[in-house]
């Protein structure tokens, strides 16, 4: 067994002895030996913080978040009604952030718009191209 092999074989305690053991020896290996384990995610505790898991848990909605983390209750009838609350409620979330992308898209036109009067009110009336510009006056 190779020594690579026997530390992929390491328990989460036994790590955790590992960097206590080289911060205690050599603190510069004990930083080496945590930023691999970071680095490496051999900590698995790790792993559901990333920010992935949180955005997958945002855009997966309702039906994400709960899907899974219930059981059956015994009551047929309540997990009838709870399911089809949790289906409406999903369907109003996913209402309710269409119309939000839609009045932001409405605010925004409102605002370019606004922005694009204002920028043709400032700009100076610009001479007719049939005729020729007024020469300066001599005193």
């Amino acid at each position: 067994m190779g020594v690579t092999a026997a530390l992929d074989n390491l328990s989460k305690p036994a790590w955790a002895g590992l960097l206590v053991l080289s911060f205690i020896l050599f603190w510069p290996v004990g930083a080496a030996l945590l930023a691999y384990l970071i680095w490496s995610r051999r900590m698995n505790c790790w792993k559901h913080r990333a920010p992935r898991w949180h955005e997958q848990q945002r855009n997966a909605g309702m039906s994400g978040w709960y899907r899974g983390h219930y059981r059956s209750s015994g009551n047929a009838a309540f997990d009838e009604y709870r399911d089809e609350t949790l289906r409406r409620l999903e369907e109003e979330q996913k209402e309710f952030r269409d119309f939000l992308e839609r009045l932001r898209h409405a605010k925004d036109k409102f605002e370019f718009d606004q922005f694009m009067a204002e920028r043709r009110r400032q700009q100076p009336p610009s001479p007719p191209s049939d005729q020729a510009p007024p020469e300066p006056q001599q005193a």
